[in-house]
């Protein structure tokens, strides 16, 4: 069962989910799945809300009672819903200690999630609400297994800022790369606090009279993104075990390289942006080591600088977002002497699957749902 949902589930996070340390993986995949579930009940619009606000509520309940399942879902991942007896009784064999942090973030995540099921993503600071959510409560979990597992110091487990902002800048990235999907389906992610300072109605920036505005909210949310990357480069300089950081890493090169990709880039708002296959190989095969990772934020921050209109509203603050990358990069550089991440047998392995399979995250990121599915890092 496992292994099927592995294999089916779409995203980064499932090639990124084979470099997990066998101390900690069965756990992993435990959260994954059970927040798969969550995720499903929220995507699922057949489900009144009179119904599924209290299904999100009580959603880590479930987790407790044997024989709980959902079998009237209509989404492609109903599978979680339907066989989540096989998940409980996993997630019950568990340690304790991993028992306590996927209940807490399962509980955490669906009252966020029933809250914003009747309200729409208004200011920049709901936007980080709603983020921190549907996944930065997903990194937060995740580095306390890291931790609870001892794979990684208990400071990375106890440092939710840093967790919450790997989260927050997958999820960003999603939502600014799948406007035309999302807006297409009658979802809405871009806080109207941004978008209504260029348009009447955020369907609009799909029109071509409309694209000097639309770039300049792309812009504008893309800088905001960008303030997050401070925070990933300080959580990946922390680690120190060899699976945890490829995990970790490999999303958040992505995450970087589209955002590169979709910055000033009117395709946003036209039909798919997602970045080469060639060119995703790369970053997994290279994004092992602290100093590989800082070289490649380098070059996509370069990238987006070379990009940088004179006259774009948010110009001012790009520029100074990317020079606080710049210098932050610079100075965790230099702190790398003392210590080396070094690429395991194993890992050569593994890494080889990852070309092989590297099609999948490609084939998949157009289509990704919002939530969950981008864990890891979502």
């Amino acid at each position: 069962f496992f292994a099927k949902k592995k294999k089916d589930s779409t995203g980064n996070s499932s090639l990124s989910r084979r470099f997990v340390s066998l101390r900690s993986r069965h756990a992993v995949c435990i959260f994954y799945l059970v927040l798969r579930a969550l995720d499903t009940v929220e995507d699922d619009m057949s489900i009144p809300l009179d119904k599924k606000v209290p299904m999100l509520n009580d959603f880590h309940t479930y987790l407790y009672q044997d024989e709980w399942c959902f079998t009237e879902s209509q989404e492609k991942d109903r599978q979680v819903l339907e066989d989540f007896p096989t998940i409980s009784l996993e997630f019950r064999n568990l340690a304790q200690e991993y028992r306590d942090v996927i209940s807490d973030i399962c509980h955490r995540m669906g009252v966020g999630m029933a809250e914003f099921l009747e309200k729409k993503v208004g200011s920049m600071k709901e936007w980080d609400q709603y983020c921190h959510y549907v996944a930065g409560l997903v990194g937060i979990g995740l580095s306390q297994l890291f931790s609870a597992s001892q794979l990684e110091d208990p400071e990375v487990g106890r440092d939710t800022e840093l967790a919450n902002s790997m989260g927050l800048f997958l999820q960003k990235t999603n939502i600014i790369r799948d406007y035309l999907e999302d807006t297409q389906d009658g979802r809405v992610f871009w806080p109207r606090e941004a978008w209504s300072q260029f348009a009447g109605r955020l369907e609009d920036f799909a029109q071509p009279e409309k694209l000097e505005s639309a770039l300049s909210c792309l812009n504008l949310l893309v800088t905001d993104a960008l303030r997050h990357v401070p925070d990933v480069i300080a959580y990946l300089s922390r680690l120190r075990n060899q699976s945890v950081f490829n995990f970790c890493a490999i999303p958040q090169v992505m995450a970087i390289a589209t955002l590169s990709t979709c910055y000033n880039n009117p395709m946003v708002f036209q039909g798919v942006v997602k970045i080469r296959k060639g060119q995703a190989v790369t970053l997994m095969m290279e994004a092992t080591n602290m100093t590989a990772v800082q070289t490649i934020i380098t070059q996509y921050s370069q990238e987006i600088l070379q990009k940088v209109s004179v006259s774009d509203p948010s110009r001012d603050k790009t520029l100074h977002i990317l020079a606080v990358i710049q210098e932050k990069s610079a100075l965790s550089q230099s702190s790398l002497a003392s210590r080396t991440h070094h690429r395991s047998p194993m890992y050569l392995s593994a890494a080889m699957l990852l070309a092989a399979l590297s099609w999948q995250y490609l084939s998949a990121s157009a289509t990704q749902v919002q939530g969950t599915g981008d864990m890891q890092g979502q």
